[in-house]
């Protein structure tokens, strides 16, 4: 069976949840998993510029979770009869787990770091400042509507294991973190 990617239904600036309800395409459900869609795909970006270090894995665990999300935030709270993946307290583990790991060999931070002191590194720094951006959005939705929390803490967390990651691939590299000096 095959089909064709464009279906001409969102034309007139409206697109269809799980569930048919049809909304504008500047709702704010729809704002939050295009966010979080975002932040997939530049994962994707990560993960090609680290040609199969170990972090993949994780990372490539870390854009499923992402596409659970999205399904999650595409579906009508009321509407949607579909059965979507789910997120799980060990996803959230997961996340601490790594970014313990991680912090056993890095220095202790003293110092705000600029993001920077390495192309991936820098890449993880963007990536985290859109996770951020989807948390916010999916808080702000949560307000509005019906959102299961997990997903909020998931992101929360996630953009913590995205700094984290930041700093273990520029000491990984021989590199090093820029300390941010501010003016006094």
């Amino acid at each position: 069976m095959t089909f064709k990617i464009y279906t001409k239904t969102g034309d007139k600036g409206e697109t269809s949840l799980i569930g048919g309800v049809r909304v504008p395409k500047h709702h704010i459900r729809i704002e939050s998993y295009g966010t979080v869609d975002e932040l997939n795909s530049y994962l994707g970006v990560i993960i090609d510029g680290l040609n199969n270090a170990p972090y993949c894995n994780t990372l490539r665990e870390i854009q499923d979770r992402l596409f659970t999300i999205g399904s999650e935030l595409a579906s009508d709270p009321i509407k949607s009869k579909m059965k979507v993946p789910d997120l799980f307290e060990s996803d959230i583990e997961l996340l601490e787990t790594e970014m313990d790991k991680m912090d056993a060999t890095l220095p202790m931070l003293k110092k705000f770091i600029l993001p920077g002191g390495n192309s991936i590194a820098s890449h993880c720094h963007v990536a985290r400042c859109i996770c951020r951006r989807a948390e916010r959005i999916v808080v702000h939705l949560a307000n509005e509507e019906e959102v299961p929390p997990i997903i909020y803490r998931y992101l929360n967390r996630l953009s913590d294991y995205l700094f984290m990651l930041s700093r273990k691939i520029v000491h990984d590299n021989g590199g090093n973190e820029i300390e941010w000096n501010p003016r006094m």
